[in-house]
């Protein structure tokens, strides 16, 4: 379906992905001891809103526009807070111009003890992701296969961490590909946090992505999923989803109060929904 982020910076699939990324980082951060964060798919890692790429399509403006212009309740206000900083600190008071990706907010979460490694082989976009990290000596950037770089980086030296998911679906094989890049860098790294994005069209996909990662063997696999409009047409982009195994023991309970006002505030006439449940529990 070619889910490439620069066309697709800041819409409602990007919101879930990075608050969903952001409530990780901040669990993450409650701990001294270093953490490392691996990219597998990292993209530009910053976006111009009113470039060709994102105002193609402006995807933005039902997706981080209406987020950001929304009166949200106070303890959803305060779960996304740290992501809406991220943001506010790149552009200037009411105006949105830039959007950061994954690798940009990872950046902002790092403390002076903590690594990132970003990944992304396109080369236009992995030549724009090296500048836009350049002089951070937390950061690595490499031009390399995410899929390999799913197994090859793990474990971490840090054995505490996160890797994140995220390909563009431009091939058939990328819904197979996420269970058994994640099967293999499991089997190497158990105790990591592994956070795995993907789109959702219809059902079919999804669906036999969940069957597959039950068949893993990978315990402590939660699902959480945004629609912002019925699944009545498979040609289009009708929600996203995220996988996270051994997520923090304080993420289920903050989905259950972010999702159903995402839901509501990013749904389309009305008509958002979620999911949250376990694929496999302990």
């Amino acid at each position: 379906m070619n889910y490439r982020h620069a066309f697709h910076a800041g819409s409602f699939a990007d919101v879930l992905k990075h608050a969903v990324l952001c409530r990780i980082l901040d669990y993450l951060r409650t701990k001294e001891t270093p953490f490392r964060v691996i990219d597998t798919h990292a993209g530009a890692g910053l976006y111009d809103l009113t470039g060709p790429e994102a105002s193609r399509g402006n995807e933005w403006q039902d997706g981080i526009g209406r987020l950001m212009a929304a009166e949200l309740p106070q303890k959803a206000a305060a779960l996304l807070a740290p992501y809406l900083d991220v943001i506010g600190a790149l552009n200037e008071r009411g105006r949105l111009k830039l959007y950061p990706g994954s690798p940009a907010i990872v950046r902002a979460w790092l403390r002076p003890q903590d690594k990132m490694i970003a990944c992304e082989l396109e080369p236009k976009a992995a030549v724009s992701l090296a500048a836009n990290l350049r002089g951070d000596l937390r950061i690595k950037t490499l031009e390399i296969d995410g899929w390999t770089a799913l197994s090859a980086y793990v474990p971490p030296p840090e054995r505490r961490g996160l890797v994140l998911v995220d390909p563009p679906f431009e091939q058939d094989d990328d819904f197979y590909q996420l269970t058994n890049g994640l099967g293999v860098a499991h089997r190497k790294w158990a105790t990591g946090i592994y956070a795995l994005w993907y789109p959702i069209k219809g059902r079919p996909e999804p669906d036999t992505l969940a069957k597959s990662l039950q068949r893993l063997g990978v315990r402590k696999i939660l699902r959480a999923e945004l629609t912002v409009q019925p699944l009545s047409d498979p040609s289009r982009l009708n929600g996203s989803g995220m996988i996270v195994v051994n997520p923090p023991w304080t993420l289920e309970a903050e989905l259950s109060t972010l999702l159903p006002v995402l839901a509501g505030v990013l749904g389309r006439d009305g008509k958002g929904g979620f999911r949250l449940d376990w694929l496999v529990g302990e």
